[in-house]
This record gives C-alpha cells, sequence and structure tokens, in this order.
C-alpha cells in the first residue's frame, strides 16, 4: 500500500438520485415522500430559459419547506453551467436563502479543476457572511470530452467535492458518439460503449477519495435496459445511479443494494479471517476458497452499505 492515502471524504448513501425539475413543485413533493436516496432539484438542463428564475424560487422555497434529512433524503441542487449567467445567481440565491437547508450543489459540465474553485470560493464566502455551521459539499458531473481529458486533476480538487457523476447524454454529444438511447447500448458497438469512461471517472473518484455515480437511462419504458445499465456500472464500482422517472429508483435501490446472503457472507469472511489471525495466519478458507486481508476489504464494503441503508430505514 502507498503511503498517500485519500480516504472517503463523505459516506453518503446514493444508490438512486432521482433528478426533479425545480419548474414542477408538484413533483417535488413527490420526489421528496418517496423512496430515492438522493433528490437533486434541477435548475440547469430539465428547466427552460423562461423558467429559470422561478425554478429558482420554488426550489429555495422546497429546500426550506420540507425537512428532507427527517425524510431519510440527501438533497442536493444543480445549478446552471459556468458558462451561463443563471449560475451566479442560482449561488447566491440558493446558498443565502436556504444554504443551511441544502447538503450538495451539483455542478454540470466540469471541465477543468478551476470551475469547482469558482463555485468553492462563492459557497465559502456565502457560508462566512451567513453564519451557517453546516458545510455544503460540491459534487461534479463530468459529462464533456474536456472534463472527461481532466478528470485525475478534477478528482484532486479536495476542498468540498464529495462525488463525481458520469453525464451520459451530453458526454455522448460532445464526443459525437453515435447512440440511440441515452445511456443505452449502440447495437452497432460490439461491446459497451461506456465502458471506458466509466471505468476512467471510478478510478479517479478511488484514488481521491469520492463517491461515484452513474447517470441516467432515458429511456424510462425499458425497465431491463436500465437494470443493465446499472448492474454495469455497479460491476465498474459506481455506488448508485441517476433515476431521471421514479419508476427507476425502486431498480436503482435494488441493484445497489446487498442482498442478504452477500451481507452474511461478508460477516462470514470477517469471522473466518479473525479466527486465522488467532492462529498466526494472513488467510483462510471459506466455501473451498481462499480469502485474505483484500477479502475482508470487500466485505468490509458490503457492510458499510448495509449499515446505511438499515441506518435509512
Amino acid at each position: 500500500m502507498s503511503h498517500t492515502l485519500y480516504p472517503l471524504r463523505r459516506q453518503r448513501l446514493q444508490r438512486s438520485e432521482l433528478a426533479v425539475p425545480s419548474s414542477n413543485p408538484a413533483m417535488i413533493d413527490k420526489a421528496a415522500n418517496g423512496p430515492a436516496d438522493y433528490v437533486f432539484l434541477d435548475l440547469e438542463d430539465a428547466v427552460a430559459p423562461p423558467e429559470k428564475e422561478q425554478a429558482r424560487k420554488n426550489c429555495i422555497q422546497a429546500l426550506n419547506d420540507i425537512d428532507w434529512a427527517a425524510k431519510g433524503k440527501t438533497v442536493s441542487v444543480r445549478i446552471n453551467g459556468l458558462d451561463t449567467h443563471y449560475m451566479y445567481r442560482d449561488v447566491v440565491d440558493v446558498m443565502e436563502q436556504a444554504g443551511d437547508k441544502v447538503h450538495t450543489l451539483l455542478v454540470p459540465k466540469v471541465g477543468v479543476r478551476d470551475d469547482l474553485y469558482m463555485v468553492e470560493a462563492m459557497v465559502n464566502q456565502i457560508e462566512q457572511a451567513k453564519g451557517y455551521s453546516t458545510r455544503v459539499g460540491l459534487e461534479a458531473l463530468i459529462e464533456t470530452a474536456l472534463g472527461m481529458a481532466n478528470v485525475e486533476s478534477i478528482a484532486q480538487f479536495g476542498g468540498r467535492l464529495e462525488a463525481m457523476h458520469f453525464g451520459v447524454a451530453d458526454y455522448a454529444a460532445s464526443m459525437r458518439a453515435r447512440t440511440t438511447n441515452i445511456g443505452g447500448l449502440n447495437p452497432h458497438y460490439p461491446g459497451d460503449q461506456w465502458h471506458a469512461a466509466i471505468s476512467r471517472m471510478v478510478i479517479a473518484c478511488r484514488a481521491y477519495g469520492l463517491r461515484a455515480i452513474d447517470g441516467p437511462f432515458g429511456d424510462f419504458s425499458d425497465p431491463e435496459g436500465y437494470k443493465d445499465g446499472a448492474r454495469r456500472a455497479a460491476a465498474l464500482g459506481c455506488e448508485g445511479k441517476w433515476a431521471i422517472h421514479p419508476s427507476q429508483v425502486e431498480m436503482a435501490n435494488d441493484v445497489f443494494s446487498p442482498t442478504e446472503a452477500e451481507v452474511t457472507k461478508a460477516k462470514r469472511i470477517i469471522e473466518e479471517l479473525k479466527i486465522a489471525e488467532s492462529q498466526g495466519k494472513g488467510a483462510a478458507s471459506l466455501d473451498g476458497k481462499m480469502i485474505d486481508a483484500a477479502s475482508e476489504k470487500m466485505a468490509r464494503n458490503v457492510l458499510v452499505v448495509a449499515e446505511a441503508i438499515a441506518n435509512r430505514s
């Protein structure tokens, strides 16, 4: 193990992340009472330019009127991009009027680490001016070729950064990739065309202590396609996935939750290794397979998630 280590910056249960347009208060209310671990109130792509100002007001009201933590949820706000004139007012108004209620800000289309620096500087100043005792986290949406080219540098930003998300729709557009459905697979590509991008982002996240979250699957009439995408992301190390429709939330929760059998096996691994250690051994055998220190790390990863789910329940 290297002497240089970056522990996880913030543990949050993030199996499912429901995207909710802030232009629709009724959808916000439903999301607050639904099964999603995470809800992000969108001020960006899901809101048309003429509705931006009212959506921001709706978002602030929802942050203040709903006790999101009491409902077992993390609430995030996706601000507008740094290349728009909406962004600064999103940060100022949300932070000044509800900065002690929001948990994270999701920064879209992050291309370079200085994009995060700009948002962090604003958040720092507003928190100091308002005297908040809470601390808002930042999450970076990697959805451009520039962002992916700089993903390792972005992951090293530090500060308030907690997680990175793979935004497949804008990424496909940025790459000029040929797709048939947001987040789906092109039948003319022999394999998973998103594998390399997600894997690279996950590696950067795990190297520098960030959570890794997969983005949207556009065809909400195709549950099997959604679950297949979630399983691929989970296999690569993501710990959650977006839901752009309420019907996708339970599927994400299911895919990214350890099964009872997995939890039982994780506990057995730890128990067997304790016995082996008492006998002066560094490895043991379980169900005909060797287990060692790496097995224990994987087992503890399972138990951390299981505990977080139990606490939310």
